[in-house]
């Protein structure tokens, strides 16, 4: 049970629900709850598919670090998002998730797990729930829009008219998923404005060596700082055959893009050793005799690994003749990021519908009775919990505005 639930409204209301992703189930259950008949209408043959990925990563369901904190994460859609959140807060995600048997708990970083590390054992177990709320669930079903008649209509020619409709169509990455962005033409069909569809949370391309990329894709550089446009983002990334992936690459996707929409490259810089300052680092790497190999003197003296020293030597053509300034070329290595990773490739996407274009209750102002959710709303988050919560919080105010909205003056 979700806390604060509204009244119950009419057990003759009905509300389709466009999309079996983590907003749209949440909508649909707030919405069962109160007693609505919820149709739920998923493209792909199966639900939640892009979660059920999630999952084999551990399920990263939201993060524990300080609430001004968290907020932040969002950027500049932190003020409208904030309200919503504390309408579906971390701490009521958590018990939600204890209440489908999965209890919850915050690791070293901060982010918050299942127990079980698995998305499946909760999706199965939400999914059980909403069935016996009454929620039906149509796979297979593709959203065309409307029909001369204002009906909801799906390509394979059937057509409904819910008293509700919760859009809840994600974003456009991980396409074979189910979330394509094809909603797009038809919600500026309408005249919505809709903002493009853009990666977030993507690799980005450099230029490896060969020896780097036969060797060393695959392989993780740990703690690690990355910089650009005068953030700093602490982390672990991956390096992959076309360039670098993982949470320290993704927390900078903002900056990234607005570099690279500035120019056709830009400069990333990479501290190998955050923990440590200049100076230090060049004293340990000082004690270890001149007369070893370089890769060795690096290795014993400044604790980095194989892969830290190809990535390092990729991008500093000239070897510093001192320890201090070689210290200081492992704690701003220069990376020449010529692109990021296509949307198609990308964990999440940003853009989407403009906040001008909906009411506080999620409602499109042009269609009364709509309301959308999830990923198809204009925001942007890092991987790290901040994108699921903000899946769900939506899914869950959607629902809750519509109630709202559905209720007799």
């Amino acid at each position: 049970m979700i806390a604060g639930m509204p009244e119950a409204v009419s057990g003759t209301a009905t509300a389709a629900v466009i999309g079996a992703g983590p907003a749209g189930l949440m909508a649909a259950d707030v919405l069962a709850q109160a007693g609505v008949r919820v149709d739920v209408f998923e493209r792909m043959p199966s639900p939640a598919r892009k979660f059920l990925m999630a999952g084999r990563g551990g399920l990263n369901l939201t993060h524990s670090e300080p609430l001004e904190a968290f907020l932040t994460r969002y950027g500049e859609a932190s003020a409208w998002l904030a309200p919503l959140i504390a309408m579906l807060s971390r701490d009521d995600l958590r018990q939600w998730a204890a209440d489908h048997g999965e209890e919850t708990f915050a690791g070293t970083s901060g982010r918050v797990f299942p127990r079980s590390f698995k998305a499946s054992p909760l999706l199965r177990a939400w999914l059980r729930r909403l069935d016996g709320l009454g929620v039906r669930l149509h796979n297979r079903k593709t959203w065309t829009g409307w029909d001369a008649d204002g009906r909801l209509a799906f390509a394979d020619g059937t057509t409904a008219r819910p008293d509700i409709t919760i859009l809840a169509l994600g974003g456009a990455s991980w396409p074979r998923l189910g979330a394509d962005g094809g909603w797009v033409p038809l919600l500026r069909g309408r005249g919505i404005a809709v903002d493009d569809l853009v990666a977030s949370n993507a690799g980005v391309r450099l230029n490896w060596s060969e020896q780097t990329c036969t060797r060393h894709a695959g392989e993780p550089l740990k703690r690690i700082a990355l910089s650009l446009a005068g953030r700093t983002v602490r982390g672990e990334a991956m390096i992959s055959a076309s360039g670098l992936e993982g949470g320290a690459v993704y927390a900078l996707s903002r900056e990234l893009r607005a570099s690279l929409d500035a120019a056709a490259t830009c400069e990333l810089l990479l501290d190998l050793r955050p923990d440590i300052e200049t100076a230090d680092l060049a004293a340990r790497i000082g004690r270890v005799p001149r007369k070893q190999s370089l890769s060795n003197r690096l290795r014993k003296g400044a604790g980095l690994s194989a892969q830290a020293i190809s990535v390092w030597r990729d991008f500093t053509p000239e070897v510093p003749a001192d320890d201090n300034a070689l210290a200081g070329s492992l704690k701003a290595v220069p990376l020449q990021v010529t692109g990021i990773q296509p949307l198609d490739r990308a964990i999440s996407s940003a853009g989407g519908i403009g906040l001008d274009e909906l009411d506080a209750s999620l409602m499109l102002k042009q269609l009364p009775g709509v309301f959308a959710c999830g990923e198809m709303l204009d925001w942007d988050a890092p991987t790290g919990g901040y994108l699921l919560q903000a899946c769900f919080a939506t899914g869950n105010a959607a629902a809750r505005g519509a109630l709202n909205w559905q209720k007799p003056a």
